[in-house]
């Protein structure tokens, strides 16, 4: 029973995931024509959004209990710094300070897409699975087309995999 569910909940998964990329690459699939007197004023609009974009991603997330950490709870933080307008360099660490880490993760992330509906995907490879690192309204969302894969980077049980609210100051590690 257990390992059928299991076979379903992992089919259900990926079906999701695979239409949120057919979504997201529908969406992406747009050539705007344009002259050549209106190319250099597109390509510096372009560079000045690629500047806000980087400085909109740059920013360090943390898990729930993050707010809770002065009570001794476990949480999860990410740093996230664009190092361009396409890759985002992505560093996961868990509380340090009063019990040994559990959580280590060190990558870059590649732009796959951007959409009002599904905010900015950036994907990475990890451990033979892709990792998805979703950005919409400051919400940072970690997942994997195989749940076990971001399993990898934490003991006891725990997961890359979740939610991470933007946070207003730098992480206190």
């Amino acid at each position: 029973m257990t390992l059928s569910y299991r076979r379903f909940y992992s089919a259900g998964r990926l079906m999701m995931i695979t239409s949120t990329l057919v979504t997201l690459i529908g969406c992406n699939n747009v050539s705007p024509t344009m002259n050549s007197a209106n190319q250099s004023t597109i390509k510096s609009v372009i560079s000045s959004v690629d500047e806000v974009f980087a400085d909109k991603l740059s920013a360090d997330y943390a898990s729930a209990d993050y707010d809770k950490r002065a009570q001794g709870y476990d949480w999860v933080g990410v740093k996230v710094r664009a190092e361009s307008d396409q890759q985002i360099d992505i560093k996961v660490r868990s509380r340090s300070d009063i019990k040994k880490p559990t959580c280590h993760f060190d990558g870059k992330a590649t732009l796959m897409g951007q959409d009002a509906a599904h905010g900015t995907i950036f994907q990475a490879q990890v451990n033979d699975s892709t990792a998805f690192f979703q950005f919409k309204d400051d919400t940072l969302t970690i997942d994997s087309t195989d749940k076990y894969a971001l399993n990898y980077f934490c003991s006891g049980g725990g997961s890359l995999a979740g939610e991470y609210k933007k946070l207003a100051a730098g992480l206190e590690i």
